[in-house]
């Protein structure tokens, strides 16, 4: 399906700048990284949200803000953020790519990363200040999208939040730790290693957790967090594919998990929040 082609509309999370990083002197960038063709962000220091659309006839009223993975040190915004924007476009779903803050890191990345994800002691002393940084981003940003609704013709009772890795971590945090305006309606942990070990509270949104069996990191996690949401009396619906590893995200492996997506859709579906186009 074709897509408008201007550039999306960029939206800053702080516009009068990110409390707690107003210093940090490394320059936002995309780089390469080892895993993938496509080209990551790093050293996010003033988080953005930029806004993809879909066409007005399809639109329904439904949000999702979308938390890229990549371990703290990067962004997959091309993978896990324009090409899963795009795909629910088509579904006549509005999204919102998240940049949030990151370990900083110079020009040998690649070093830097590796030394960081050795050193659990050096990783752990990263994340303290980090990880309240990143509530406050995901935060923010589902206040930001709720905010411009009626501009973006949202309902703003159908305005959720998804992440991949990493990303999933800020959005279920966001889930955790809400106020009315940054409560995601709903959301979805994709591949997720972990979260904020807080109670799960009261109104705590229908949740989607997916995964592959042979990916270590988020499969055990991802069977837990069912359970524990689950015994919290809150909706949850757990997928486990049996193949596809970690970080697919909507690239072809020729497996049962490409169709990831539309399993998702058709959980917006029964959850109310989304209806299907007829075919």
């Amino acid at each position: 399906m074709s897509h408008d082609n201007s550039e999306p509309e960029v939206l800053q999370v702080y516009p009068g700048g990110a409390p707690g990083s107003e210093n940090w002197d490394q320059p936002e960038e995309l780089a390469d990284i080892w895993w993938s063709e496509q080209k990551v962000v790093r050293n996010v220091s003033q988080p953005t949200l930029t806004v993809y659309l879909p066409d007005p006839e399809t639109a329904q009223g439904t949000g999702v803000v979308l938390c890229p993975g990549g371990g703290w040190h990067f962004l997959a915004v091309q993978q896990e953020g324009t090409d899963v924007a795009r795909s629910l476009n088509d579904r006549g779903i509005a999204a919102f790519v998240l940049r949030y803050r990151l370990v900083q890191t110079g020009d040998d990345y690649r070093e830097e990363v590796q030394r960081n994800m050795a050193d659990r002691e050096r990783m752990t002393k990263a994340m303290e200040a980090l990880r309240p940084m990143n509530l406050s981003d995901g935060q923010h940003a589902m206040r930001l999208v709720r905010q411009h609704a009626d501009r973006w013709g949202l309902r703003p009772d159908r305005i959720g939040i998804m992440g991949y890795s990493a990303g999933g971590s800020v959005a279920l945090n966001v889930a955790l730790t809400h106020d009315a305006e940054s409560r995601p309606d709903f959301v979805s942990a994709i591949y997720t290693a972990g979260w904020d070990d807080v109670p799960i509270p009261t109104d705590a949104a229908p949740l989607f957790v997916l995964c592959t069996a042979d990916d270590e990191m988020a499969s055990g996690n991802s069977t837990r967090l069912y359970t524990e949401w689950r015994s919290a009396g809150q909706p949850v619906d757990l997928h486990i594919y049996s193949k596809g590893g970690h970080g697919f995200c909507l690239r072809k492996t020729g497996l049962p998990v490409d169709n990831w997506l539309d399993r998702f859709a058709d959980w917006l579906e029964a959850e109310g929040f989304h209806k299907a186009p007829p075919k």
